[in-house]
């Protein structure tokens, strides 16, 4: 009877352990606010806005921006992977820029590096809500735990601004954390990562693109173990900089003056084939604007190119070329141009797009009160709930074993 009632107390003392933690995980909620969101509107103007315009085809220099590595006592994935590791796999396969995206929290190494950028994955939501932190100045820990709305999308985009010089969100399509009609209305941030090993999220980013939003191509391998092979060297993202440092990186990734490529590689590939592929990748010469008319040169044939226009249609296509031009039309809001090579290899560029000077995304202002102050207190009263069910259980606990 005694052994019983220690158990049933021991029972009573983890329920109440799990719900502090939910509590803790439910207080953001309290803060919540909800936004009345613009209608979308396509890009417009007699202007188009060429990412490539100060290019230098000398000047490629390839990044991957995530992999995990051993952080928070192995709680997280990329547990096995040191930095060491990381190193000297990525610089065997001729990597320029090595950042590891931690899970809410900056990897100092390599800052000695003129290539260093402190870099973070936000997030620790159900649904995989993330966000790749680059430049970050600390960490933000704001997030939603459980289900996330629009709204609530847009307030850890708001938060994490704030720390950031560039946030990309993060591998969209894994376990729909975004939807892509999301995309149609999120502002303040800077671009998608639309290629991933775990994901591959173009409707994503056209959906943005279709809807005014000027937002740029991320491109990694998200590998958590760095000893499979499979997991890396498959995605990464060229960026054109005149001398390799921080400062350069950001502000080309900002720019859109990069592009995004998945390197096609059969599973089980060996590091030294890997290697040997990514020599093999083509170069882009040349991304050039004359009056309405795109140009794109590169130094191998391609199979296909293609430009692309407003939700995600092929406009053109050029086959078996070196080269490609397409005059773009007045309906024409967008037009980004993908190339496919025989080798498997796939190239993304960043869009060129309609202006009429103005080039700032809509910033979200007005916010919804009603809304927002039912929501708070619908939240509240949950919480005074499991402070309520804490109490009770608290109570029940007798640890006499005799009256």
């Amino acid at each position: 009877m005694i052994l019983f009632r220690v158990l049933f107390n021991l029972i009573k003392l983890f329920l109440i352990l799990i719900l502090l933690i939910l509590g803790l995980l439910w207080l953001p909620y309290l803060e919540s606010k909800f936004y009345n969101f613009p209608e979308p509107k396509q890009f417009s103007g007699q202007q188009i806005f060429n990412p490539y315009s100060t290019m230098d085809s000398n000047s490629w220099v390839k990044a991957n921006f995530q992999i995990q590595s051993y952080a928070w006592k192995g709680i997280t994935s990329g547990r096995m992977n040191t930095n060491e590791r990381i190193d000297s796999i990525y610089q065997f396969l001729d990597y320029d820029i090595i950042a590891t995206s931690d899970y809410m929290k900056i990897n100092r190494h390599r800052e000695e590096f003129p290539s260093y950028v402190p870099v973070y994955e936000h997030g620790y939501g159900i649904f995989k809500n993330h966000q790749v932190c680059i430049g970050a100045s600390k960490v933000d820990w704001f997030d939603f735990f459980f289900y996330q709305t629009i709204s609530h999308k847009q307030q850890v985009l708001n938060k994490i601004r704030e720390n950031n010089e560039l946030v990309f969100i993060a591998h969209p399509k894994l376990r729909k954390g975004y939807a892509p009609d999301d995309f149609k209305y999120l502002t303040n941030y800077d671009g998608i990562e639309v290629l991933n090993n775990y994901r591959v999220s173009l409707e994503h980013w056209d959906a943005a693109l279709s809807s005014g939003h000027y937002v740029t191509i991320l491109s990694d391998d998200d590998a958590h173990d760095i000893f499979n092979p499979d997991e890396v060297g498959h995605y990464c993202t060229f960026i054109n900089v005149p001398e390799l440092n921080k400062e350069n990186i950001i502000s080309s990734l900002k720019s859109g003056n990069a592009f995004g490529v998945e390197i096609y590689r059969e599973r089980g590939d060996s590091y030294q084939v890997k290697k040997e592929k990514l020599k093999q990748i083509a170069t882009i010469k040349a991304v050039s604007l004359i009056d309405d008319r795109i140009q794109i040169e590169i130094d191998k044939m391609a199979s296909e190119i293609r430009f692309v226009g407003q939700h995600g249609e092929i406009a053109e296509t050029a086959l078996n070329a070196f080269s490609g031009t397409y005059q773009m039309k007045e309906s024409d809001s967008y037009i980004r141009i993908e190339i496919f090579f025989s080798n498997g290899n796939k190239f993304y560029l960043n869009p060129f797009i309609r202006h009429d000077g103005e080039m700032e995304l809509p910033k979200i202002q007005e916010v919804k009160w009603v809304n927002t102050w039912v929501f708070r207190i619908f939240a509240f009263l949950i919480f005074v709930s499991m402070g309520y069910l804490i109490f009770r259980i608290a109570r029940s606990i007798r640890f006499k074993t005799h009256a």
